[in-house]
This record gives structure tokens, C-alpha cells and sequence, in this order.
């Protein structure tokens, strides 16, 4: 039975790290509760509290800056405020919209968010490029913190 859960955990991991590229999987969940099921079928040896501890916070990092990402990115070129909450509610409409949701979501929610405060296209487009810039920069931090996250599971286990 060990060995049916190491697999599982393995599958949840190696899934974890391609959902952290692909937006479709719960990459850094799946990440988590893989070394979380590794650290219980070894009855917390190797991984205690500690250790799941910190890589749970840098997980619940990771996520977080997956939220807040596009918002950040549209923040940084002076987007209003309405601009703002297009981005985040663009970001969780596209949730539910596949990978052209994920993608655009945010972008459109920016843009039709700095349009409605009435400056040009031009300024709107700009801001949702800040946007999807945002989200650039966000996945790539996501997909290093997946990697360190694994990478202090491996040195627990094996130190």
C-alpha cells in the first residue's frame, strides 16, 4: 500500500509542476498535498512540522502572488481604480473560461475597467499590456517557488 501512495504522491508532484505552467491544474496544491502525502505515509521522519510548515507559507505565497499578479502589474502604470477591479474580477471570471480566460481575462477586465473611466483606447491597451505583463512575472515566480517548494521537500528527505 506504501508504495501505491508514493506513486500517487509522485503524480500529484510531477502534476503539481506542470499545473504551475498549464492554468488548468491547481499546480502549487497539488504540489503540496503530494509531499504532504509523502511526509504522512513516512509517519513525519523526514518532513516534519516544520519543514510542511514552510513549504505550505511558500506555497500559500505562490498563490497569492498568482491572484494578485495582473492587478500588480496594471497598479504599476497608474491604472485607476476601476482598472484595478476589472483586472482581479477578470482574473477570477477567467477561472472558469479555460486557458483564453486565464489569459485574457485579466487584459480585458483591465481595459474595459480604464475605458469605463473614460481615457482612450490607447491608455486602456497600455494598462491591460501592463496587466498581462503582471500576470508574466507572476507565473514565473509561481513556477520558481514550485520549484524551491520541491526542492526543500528533496533535501528534507534526503538529508
Amino acid at each position: 500500500m506504501d508504495i501505491a501512495l508514493y506513486l500517487l504522491a509522485a503524480m500529484l508532484i510531477f502534476g503539481g509542476l506542470v499545473g504551475t505552467v498549464l492554468p488548468m491544474l491547481p499546480g502549487i496544491p497539488m504540489i503540496f498535498g503530494g509531499i504532504w502525502l509523502v511526509a504522512a505515509v513516512d509517519d513525519y521522519r523526514h518532513l516534519g512540522i516544520g519543514w510542511l510548515l514552510a513549504i505550505g507559507l511558500l506555497g500559500t505565497l505562490g498563490v497569492a502572488i498568482d491572484f494578485v499578479a495582473g492587478t500588480l502589474g496594471a497598479k504599476r502604470v497608474g491604472a485607476s481604480a476601476r482598472a484595478l477591479w476589472g483586472a482581479t474580477l477578470g482574473a477570477v471570471v477567467g477561472t472558469f473560461m479555460g486557458i483564453p480566460g486565464l489569459v485574457f481575462g485579466p487584459f480585458v477586465g483591465a481595459l474595459l475597467g480604464e475605458l469605463s473611466v473614460g481615457n482612450s483606447v490607447l491608455r486602456s491597451a497600455h494598462v491591460g499590456a501592463a496587466t498581462w505583463a503582471g500576470l508574466l512575472a507572476g507565473a514565473l515566480v509561481k513556477l520558481v517557488i514550485s520549484f524551491v517548494m520541491v526542492g526543500l521537500f528533496a533535501f528534507a528527505m534526503f538529508m
